[in-house]
């Protein structure tokens, strides 16, 4: 077995589910602790800041601190400062995850001109905002999308997620946008810039063939598929990006590890 030198750690199905922690999640958790092996939770989750995710964390009994936590929200912006200085117009469509990290790094967010529309998860979307970002994006605005996950899982099964709402921006404005959340490298390596690993000494763990198991594959990293949450065993057979490794559950997983 390939020692490891640091973690990504998905959270949604792989850390908790809805308002519970998936049991041995925490213990893992203080496994890697104990072990000294840096780990950070990489989430799509655009709609809340790092320090409500710990919090929540917190809450359900896995020790946790903003530091340990990194977003699309937070990818998001780094990307943005990279092609535009601070004070530059932006259009967001987002809840406050995004809006906050928007504003605390100066940019302008307005819907007259922008230079750029930004869509992450919004449950307050509306034919006006769609209307608006697709003008803009026709008139020349860079789109740029937190993520495109089909699916957002609660505790009442699944709803649209945020790439429900990328797609009808897309469709408006007859533009396709440029992704930052995973399966896309551009998170991951902002993730491991955070973590100080490498990318080939660095496990990306999660439940999504899609989104945490192709954003291993597409950014040099090995992976470890959990089944506890959104994908199953058989799929993972026949599925384009395979992971590295798949086990029923983090204490599985951290069994293998310690032997």
């Amino acid at each position: 077995m390939k020692p490891y030198k640091g973690y990504l750690l998905d959270l949604d199905g792989t850390i908790y589910r809805g308002h519970e922690a998936i049991p041995g999640a925490a213990e893992f958790v203080r496994y890697l602790q104990d072990k000294q092996i840096p780990y950070l939770f990489l989430t799509n989750n655009s709609s809340t800041s790092a320090e409500r995710v710990a919090d929540r964390l917190t809450g359900m009994g896995i020790e946790a601190a903003a530091r340990d936590v990194y977003t699309t929200s937070m990818a998001t912006v780094q990307y943005l400062q990279e092609q535009a200085p601070a004070g530059a117009n932006v259009y967001a469509i987002g809840e406050e995850g995004l809006l906050t990290q928007l504003e605390a790094a100066g940019y302008r967010l307005t819907e007259a001109d922008p230079d750029y529309v930004i869509v992450g998860i919004d449950r307050a979307f509306t034919y006006e905002k769609l209307a608006v970002a697709a003008r803009a994006i026709r008139s020349g605005a860079t789109f740029i999308a937190t993520n495109a996950d089909a699916a957002l899982p609660t505790d009442a099964g699944l709803f649209p997620g945020n790439g429900s709402l990328v797609a009808a921006v897309s469709v408006a404005s007859a533009t396709k946008p440029i992704v930052i959340g995973k399966p896309e490298s551009i998170i991951v390596r902002y993730a491991l810039e955070v973590l100080g690993t490498k990318a080939s000494e660095t496990l990306i763990v999660g439940d999504n063939l899609f989104t945490d198991i192709e954003a291993g594959a597409n950014s040099g990293l090995d992976s470890l598929l959990v089944l506890t949450g959104y994908s199953t065993r058989e799929e993972a057979a026949s599925h384009t990006a395979k992971p590295t490794y798949v086990a029923s559950d983090l204490p599985e997983w951290q069994l293998r590890i310690s032997l």
